[in-house]
């Protein structure tokens, strides 16, 4: 068993289920979606994005580009959800549907780095 490959297809599919755990929830509901985890999703992501930089195939350059774009709406959606809360002085119900819906293209960018993955383990050949 080659133990980078476990490590890169271990933060590929937990970046996945970080993203979904934040994602999954009522849109107006605060209390159904955590900041810790919306954190913890970008962080994860990140690690994910720099295990793939490795990779010189044109499904590296595609699994870099998932996670490129992954990172892009996590981190604007902190962004947002910051500003709404700190600067803005709102709690969020107005800006919520704006983080939660990053986070949902975010997890549709997730799932095609995770389906790219089983596909490539599946047309390895012994």
């Amino acid at each position: 068993m080659n133990s980078e490959k476990v490590i890169f297809a271990f933060f590929i599919v937990f970046a996945m289920t970080l993203n979904f755990g934040f994602f999954i929830g009522g849109m107006e509901e605060v209390s159904h979606h955590s900041e810790y985890e919306l954190f913890a999703a970008i962080v994860v992501n990140l690690i994910a994005t720099v295990l793939k930089f490795g990779d010189r195939t044109h499904l590296g350059a595609v699994f870099l580009a998932t996670s490129l774009v992954a990172d892009i709406q996590l981190v604007a959606a902190a962004i947002i959800w910051g500003l709404s809360s700190h600067v803005f002085n709102e709690a969020g119900h107005d800006w919520l549907p704006v983080v939660v819906s990053l986070s949902g293209g975010a997890f549709l960018a997730n799932i095609t780095s995770v389906i790219l993955l089983v596909s490539e383990t599946l047309s390895v050949r012994r």
